[in-house]
């Protein structure tokens, strides 16, 4: 089922390969933009050091993942590196109907499912400076084995292939112009007609304009 865009919250996705500081990014924007939500996604990975249940993700087993994904609880599933991860739909539904801004960290393949149901989410690539880089980026991260990093950079190439499906790219060299521009594009789609018009209707209608949201 596809939603037409009659929400007055944006949805945001930022897609990236393990170690081009998506997360870091991510954090950075919701401590400066509060009105943002980051969606918790459910996975079956165990948790990193200083990670908790309800905070970074939803922890839980295969067996409850499966049963989830299997009564379309989410929104999009994906496995990646061996792990599965999946987003509430009804999370996500409540909390833009309600006018809040969510944002989404994901995979391409959760990306594609997601604008399926919701064309109007915004797509935002985070890419690496290069290929080394994010291998030194992975290393200097301490949180996976050599046999993981290899994995994982072997991974990157097929992933980056997808950041033709975003409306928006960034290069992640420079930190601070990385964050000034993710926190363009999101202040830019905030002020699109369709959103203006969802989250200021009664201006609207004194004006006399006519919102097409379908």
């Amino acid at each position: 089922m596809t939603h037409t865009n009659h929400f007055s919250g944006s949805l945001f996705m930022v897609v990236a390969p393990s170690g081009a500081g998506k997360s870091t990014l991510v954090n950075a924007l919701l401590a400066q933009e509060p009105s943002i939500k980051l969606s918790i996604s459910y996975t079956t990975r165990p948790p990193r050091p200083k990670e908790q249940h309800g905070r970074e993700y939803f922890f839980t087993s295969v067996k409850n993942f499966m049963e989830r994904r299997k009564q379309g609880e989410f929104l999009e599933s994906a496995e990646v590196h061996g792990n599965y991860y999946g987003t509430s739909r009804i999370l996500i539904g409540n909390e833009m109907s309600a006018g809040t801004d969510v944002l989404l960290e994901i995979d391409w393949q959760g990306a594609q499912q997601v604008k399926k149901e919701f064309p109007h989410a915004v797509g935002i690539f985070i890419l690496p400076p290069s290929i080394a880089a994010l291998e030194d980026r992975l290393k200097k991260r301490g949180q996976d084995d050599s046999l993981v990093i290899t994995r994982r950079i072997l991974a990157a190439g097929g992933e980056i292939a997808h950041a033709p499906d975003c409306e928006y790219v960034i290069i992640n060299q420079e930190f601070a112009t990385a964050l000034s521009e993710l926190t363009a594009i999101v202040r830019a789609a905030r002020c699109r007609f369709s959103q203006q018009a969802a989250r200021n209707t009664s201006l609207f209608a004194q004006l006399g304009i006519h919102a097409n949201l379908s």
